[in-house]
């Protein structure tokens, strides 16, 4: 099984929008515990920014992992 990270888009979609710095292709983690690492990093990133006055919102209920089936 392999797993992604969906943003929620507007209107209440979600969509895989996570992609590799390097070549800006879309990222699938081999498990969950991946995924969940990933996006705990990120959204601990996203608390900091707000925090220093970069960003003034997010939620992390826009965000989520689901598995990939083939």
């Amino acid at each position: 099984m392999t797993y992604e990270v969906q943003t929620r888009m507007y209107p209440n979609q979600w969509e895989n929008v996570w992609t590799d710095s390097l070549d800006d292709t879309i990222v699938i983690f081999a498990t969950r515990e991946d995924a969940r690492a990933e996006l705990d990093d990120f959204l601990s990133e996203l608390a900091y920014a707000v925090k220093a006055g970069h960003l003034d919102d997010f939620n992390p209920e826009d965000y989520r992992i689901v598995e990939v089936t083939a």
